[in-house]
């Protein structure tokens, strides 16, 4: 199955992979017109009910497969504000054929007359809210009418996810459709609905929900009456034999868009980590290396913020382990864990949502096994990912994804691969970048989406700085590009 949601970013990244929108729309409304072939005789009486986005788009595209039929096109519009381009082609193609086509300008000038069968295309899965006028209208007309009613995606009115109405209320309006015509993957809420369901292949690559792509940047734009802190406060602790890497993921948090980046790290090098950038708050530990001593200040400011980072520049001293393994123990919140901080984890009972960012000989220390073969390291990191019980992001030529449950991936999610990055970005620093990244995005979203989308712009933005300085790129570089990796350009 398939959420709404991710069924969008599937639809993008498919068009990523060079499978445009129109071609998809045309396989749809192909499978339109089989469903009404199934249900009604040649020469039967359809009228089509069309929005004026892609999910009327696909109707129109159906009226052109049933020439043998009596069809109308009623659209619920003026064919001006049709939404889409593509929609916009498939209207002007029934017109110049002469399709019978009607167009309901108000609610009142729908007459629907006494069809066999109704196609409702009002409104797409992406639909939310009431049904207003004239979808309103029609949906209570074609519930009304004594014709079977096949409905386009999910019935006008219903929340594909849930199979329960768009609407509060005692009356909600919506289609209650005899069978369903839906794409690609079964949605959340179909199987709940008094109807027939059919899952039609519209031609969607298996990579589109394999590969991570620009799809999964959908829905990451911040709520424009947000403040400050709404959208992310990241605590970075590490630092003390190294001083850059802090810094780093400190800077890529920002960059990613979290508002507010706080580092603690060894009094010995705050100074120092502070003056990368007059945008980081720095909170010093006492001494020169982060040890147990330091458990109780690190959970107190760990405690004000959305999302740790733990183990950049951290070391691999008995201390530090100490540390990370009693940090651990004791934190109940959602922590991005890298570097040396990462060997603990397979040691430690821990209520906290965790996010481990290995490269593979990493991943190898941990416990896990790896392969050269992209799908069978997929495979192992996957298992290894349910053994753990937290979400793994293994860095390589491809990376992999995995969740920790089933449940955190959503139900068409079980790992997911990104090949954005290149050779360049074997400099150090660049796992550091990464680390601060999915920290950013772990604040506003689950953890998997979060692995997965930082490890597609961390790779973009690699791929944009080697397109300006070839293979001699560094890891700040990335982090300059980061918004715009954010934004997809």
């Amino acid at each position: 199955m398939i959420t709404t949601d991710r069924m969008a970013a599937v639809d993008a990244n498919a068009a990523a992979l060079g499978v445009p929108q129109k071609q998809l729309m045309e396989s749809s409304g192909n499978a339109v017109a089989r469903e009404v072939r199934a249900v009604a005789d040649p020469g039967a009486s359809i009228a089509l009910v069309c929005g004026r986005g892609n999910n009327g788009g696909d109707a129109l595209v159906a009226a052109r497969f049933l020439d043998d039929y009596d069809v109308t096109v009623h659209l619920l519009g003026r064919p001006g504000t049709i939404g889409t381009d593509i929609a916009r082609e498939n209207w002007d193609a029934l017109t110049a054929a002469e399709v019978p086509t009607e167009v309901v300008g108000d609610s009142a000038d729908l007459g629907l007359g006494g069809p066999d069968l109704v196609v409702d295309a009002m409104l797409g899965s992406g639909a939310t809210g009431a049904l207003r006028e004239p979808e309103r209208t029609a949906a209570r007309r074609i519930n009304g009418s004594d014709a079977a009613v096949v409905a386009v995606d999910v019935p006008s009115g219903i929340d594909a996810d849930t199979g329960e109405p768009t609407a509060d209320g005692d009356r909600p309006v919506f289609v209650d459709a005899d069978r369903v015509v839906t794409f690609h993957d079964a949605k959340p809420g179909l199987d709940r609905l008094d109807a027939a369901v059919t899952v039609a292949d519209i031609g969607i690559p298996r990579a589109a929900e394999r590969f991570t792509g620009p799809g999964d940047l959908l829905g990451l734009a911040r709520d424009p009456d947000s403040h400050k802190g709404e959208n992310g406060e990241v605590l970075v602790v590490g630092g003390g034999p190294y001083t850059g890497a802090p810094s780093l993921s400190a800077r890529a948090a920002l960059r990613t868009g979290a508002d507010l980046v706080r580092v603690a790290c060894p009094e010995s090098v705050a100074r120092e980590v502070q003056g990368y950038s007059a945008d980081l708050i720095v909170r010093d530990l006492p001494g020169d290396r982060v040890g147990p001593n330091h458990l109780e200040r690190a959970l107190r400011l760990a405690d004000g913020n959305d999302v740790v980072v733990l183990g950049p520049g951290i070391g691999d001293g008995d201390g530090a382990a100490a540390f990370v393994r009693e940090f651990l123990a004791e934190f109940d919140g959602r922590a991005v864990v890298d570097a040396d901080a990462l060997r603990i984890v397979p040691e430690i009972d821990t209520d906290a949502e965790l996010i481990c960012t290995p490269h593979q000989g990493e991943l190898v220390g941990m416990g896990g096994e790896t392969a050269d073969d992209p799908n069978e390291r997929a495979a192992l990191v996957e298992a290894f990912a349910g053994e753990l019980g937290h979400t793994l992001l293994v860095k390589g030529a491809y990376d992999v994804i995995a969740a920790g449950s089933d449940e955190e991936s959503g139900p068409s999610d079980a790992v997911r691969l990104n090949r954005t990055g290149n050779p360049g970005m074997t400099v150090g620093g660049t796992g550091d970048v990464l680390a601060g990244a999915v920290g950013a995005l772990a604040a506003t979203t689950d953890p998997f989406r979060a692995a997965a989308v930082g490890a597609y712009v961390t790779g973009t933005a690699g791929d944009l700085a080697a397109a300006d300085n070839g293979y001699g790129l560094v890891a700040t570089d990335l982090i300059d590009r980061l918004p715009q990796a954010m934004r997809n350009e």
